[in-house]
């Protein structure tokens, strides 16, 4: 059975695939609670709500016996961390340029399941990301890799890479031996990050990731954290990025998750102008989706504050007016970047007496006082 499952990866493209038995989640799920306590899952309630779940897969189906990790390359062809530079294109992380990979990988692994269950007789569960499972342990155990000192899954071969998914099956099947960890005193990846979301090797506090706050967090980017974002519109790759392992990976051979034009580093001032509808067009298809116009709007204000071209000026106070709360309070912190105080103080008497918004109302008032100071 394994021998028929390897082979049948190899035919639907994917780069790794390793198998694990069920069981002994102990200190998987000591970690995940140690996390939640801690409250470094920010806004992201449902990781706390499914938490038993997620701690332990025989609560999600306890006749499971084994499960089978599968990984799909993104590897890119370039260093993501050159786009920091150009600082009037949004940088969008790797992993979202192309086509969505829940959609490319859970097709594989629907037939490498469906392929399995026909010759095996087992039953079979398949799983990319959108259930309470921890695929990456498993995928450690499994022998795909290690958890690296950022906390992702670091391949040998993919180097930090890999799109995650699994097979969760009643067959009880041999287990690979698991992957050690090839960290060593390595510590670029904890070094690079530009607002320090590790608070020790191993653990991320995802309220200061930039990842986070650009992808998953519902409110206002808090101030401590805009400079620092750069020109970052969709996820961050640094800490991904500076990995020595990456440079025994080849770049993806997956041709669905090649750049398109709409996701690959596009000018700012395309993305300013996108409402909803616009939006949805743009980015159909991609992960960039899923987050919403007025997340990835708010984003952007925050990019073309820190990009100093006045050129974005016009674009950004048209959106002092917008109808989300999120997008008007970033506007404000994106025009207080690009004009003298005076004209600030203009813009501030014109707007805030017509604020209903407490939080973009303080926006303006915390802006003037930085302003001025």
């Amino acid at each position: 059975m394994k021998a028929l499952l390897s082979s049948h990866a190899l035919e639907l493209g994917l780069d790794a695939i390793g198998v694990t038995r069920l069981g002994n989640s102990s200190q998987t799920g000591a970690r995940l609670f140690e996390f939640l306590n801690a409250g470094h899952h920010g806004d992201m309630d449902w990781m706390a709500s499914s938490a038993d779940r997620r701690a332990d897969p025989l609560i999600l189906w306890p006749q499971a016996r084994s499960a089978i990790l599968v990984g799909l390359s993104y590897a890119p062809a370039s260093d993501p961390m050159a786009a920091l530079e150009y600082k009037h294109r949004a940088n969008i992380s790797a992993y979202a340029k192309g086509r969505d990979y829940h959609d490319v990988l859970k097709s594989k692994i629907k037939q490498l399941a469906l392929n399995f269950a026909q010759a095996s007789g087992a039953e079979v569960k398949v799983f990319v990301d959108t259930a309470p499972l921890m695929e990456k342990p498993l995928a450690a155990t499994a022998g795909l890799g290690w958890q690296g000192k950022h906390t992702n899954l670091v391949s040998r071969d993919h180097g930090s890479w890999l799109f995650l998914g699994a097979i969760l099956t009643t067959a009880d099947l041999q287990p690979d031996v698991g992957e050690f960890d090839h960290c060593g005193s390595c510590r670029r990846c904890l070094d690079v990050c530009p607002t320090d979301a590790f608070p020790a090797p191993y653990q991320l506090d995802a309220r200061r990731c930039l990842a986070y706050l650009t992808i998953e967090h519902k409110g206002h980017v808090p101030r401590q954290f805009r400079k620092p974002l750069g020109n970052r519109v969709f996820g961050c790759d640094d800490c991904l990025a500076v990995c020595p392992w990456n440079k025994f990976a080849s770049a993806s051979r997956e041709a669905q998750f090649a750049a398109r034009d709409a996701t690959d580093n596009p000018p700012l001032k395309e993305l300013l102008e996108l409402d909803d509808q616009a939006f949805r067009a743009r980015f159909a298809g991609t992960p960039v989706k899923r987050t919403g116009r007025n997340r990835i709007v708010r984003n952007t204000l925050i990019a073309a504050g820190n990009s100093q071209d006045q050129t974005l000026l016009s674009d950004i106070t048209r959106l002092l007016s917008d109808d989300s709360s999120l997008v008007r309070a970033a506007a404000i912190w994106a025009t207080m970047q690009l004009t003298e105080s005076d004209e600030f103080a203009m813009m501030r008497e014109h707007h805030e007496h017509r604020e209903h918004d407490k939080d973009v109302a303080s926006e303006w008032r915390v802006g003037y006082e930085e302003h001025i100071a």
